[in-house]
């Protein structure tokens, strides 16, 4: 798969890395600032008290 995906890019292996690189930061990116913040609502935190 990551190599199919190597052979689909345009350019010289630096342009292809940098193409990657940000790909990277724009998926990660959308993770913390959409994707996660609507799971942490749908999962409700488990209330842990401890006995003393």
């Amino acid at each position: 798969m990551y190599g199919a995906l190597w052979r689909t890019l345009p350019g010289p292996w630096w342009v292809r890395l940098l193409i990657l690189l940000v790909a990277v930061a724009v998926i990660l990116t959308a993770l913390v600032y959409w994707v996660f913040p609507v799971v942490d609502q749908m999962v409700a935190p488990q209330d842990v008290t401890v006995n003393e």
